[in-house]
């Protein structure tokens, strides 16, 4: 009887708008996957995104009913587990589009790195709450870091900058909301100019790495070779106009012109197809997502919660603005997919756990009293 009267409090704190937000997006993004794919595929990633989606909703629910303080008492297992399988990627598997990002189990194919996330974002909070938010402590920073650094390494060893950057993005957003001191944040920026010209010229980047960044710099020239697929999306974007070509009517993505179209690119079939209206509804369920777990980061009781949403807001929206501008243009490629959009069950299951997580913190900030 008290445990029944437990769930209900329980479910009456569940945030049904972020959830169903959330549905919404993985349904209109595998809609735009079928368009994608259908000429050559029918509907086979279309179903499969949308029984990964299944799948995600039923893990939302099981980590809704587990606390997410129980969870935190795991944490130093989630991130070694998620760091030694990505490891494991970067010695014992075969590169795939030159990259080792993906064990494979028989049929099935996944991406440690999408899991390796979750676990920095659960161990950042774990040691933050911890320190008692004393990030600006040389011995607490230098930790912190070391936890960071671990996975991007690792993941920079693969080559996977596009993962490698979304950890760092949500390290920083974690160890900001903290309060680290802007002098340490700016410091940081100033070092990495130099940092950055040593890996140009140390060879640690590979031929199509540069490629990418040479075509973001210079895509007219390069629009016929390695920057044909950013040409050939600007093309479809600006061809969608207000209102888009229709759906199943956008030439470039229909008829193949812009490459993995269904996953890393399926923006440019959007504002093809939907145009500047579809594109502008898309940012706008994305804008109130963002804003629901920043709400629930507000509102809850503890460090942890609140640094575990602070970290989910920041992997988001630092792959929606790099998704979004690598598309259009103004950011160069990086293989990042655009949450809950994009084809791939790694991607839809990651995201879907970090939701698990938010919506869990959001259900129990607030004490049930009897």
């Amino acid at each position: 009887m008290i445990n029944n009267l437990i769930t209900k409090k329980l479910f009456k704190q569940l945030d049904y708008i972020t959830l169903i937000t959330a549905v919404i997006i993985v349904l209109f993004g595998s809609a735009n996957i079928y368009s994608a794919t259908y000429a050559n595929y029918g509907f086979y990633y279309c179903m499969s995104q949308i029984i990964w989606l299944l799948i995600g909703l039923i893990l939302v629910f099981i980590i809704i009913f587990i606390d997410y303080k129980r969870i935190m008492n795991h944490s130093y297992l989630i991130y070694w587990v998620g760091a030694v399988l990505v490891l494991y990627t970067d010695f014992a598997t075969k590169a795939v589009k030159g990259a080792n990002s993906w064990i494979k189990i028989g049929g099935f194919s996944f991406q440690p790195g999408e899991f390796a996330k979750i676990g920095l974002i659960i161990i950042l909070a774990k040691k933050i709450d911890d320190m008692e938010g004393d990030v600006n402590n040389p011995k607490n920073f230098f930790i912190l870091c070391l936890y960071a650094l671990i996975p991007m390494a690792l993941l920079i060893k693969q080559p996977n900058l596009g993962m490698a950057l979304i950890c760092f993005f949500i390290a920083l957003g974690m160890l900001y909301i903290s309060g680290l001191d802007l002098k340490i944040i700016f410091g940081g920026a100033i070092v990495m100019i130099p940092f950055s010209l040593l890996i140009w010229f140390s060879g640690l980047l590979k031929v199509y790495q540069k490629n990418r960044i040479i075509a973001f710099l210079d895509p007219g020239t390069y629009q016929q070779d390695i920057g044909f697929q950013l040409t050939q999306s600007i093309i479809g974007i600006g061809s969608g106009g207000i209102f888009g070509t229709g759906f199943l009517n956008g030439n470039q993505s229909v008829s193949g012109f812009v490459p993995e179209a269904h996953t890393d690119f399926i923006f440019s079939v959007v504002a093809e197809e939907w145009g500047f209206i579809g594109a502008i509804a898309l940012l706008a369920l994305y804008g109130i997502l963002l804003y629901r777990i920043i709400k629930l980061a507000k509102s809850s009781e503890s460090i942890t919660g609140r640094l575990i949403c602070v970290g989910t807001v920041a992997s988001f929206l630092f792959s929606i603005l790099q998704n979004i501008g690598m598309t259009i243009g103004i950011m160069p490629i990086a293989g990042i997919t655009l949450p809950f959009m994009s084809y791939g069950g790694s991607s839809i299951i990651t995201n879907f756990i970090y939701l698990g997580l938010v919506l869990n913190v959001g259900m129990r900030r607030n004490k049930i009293n009897f």
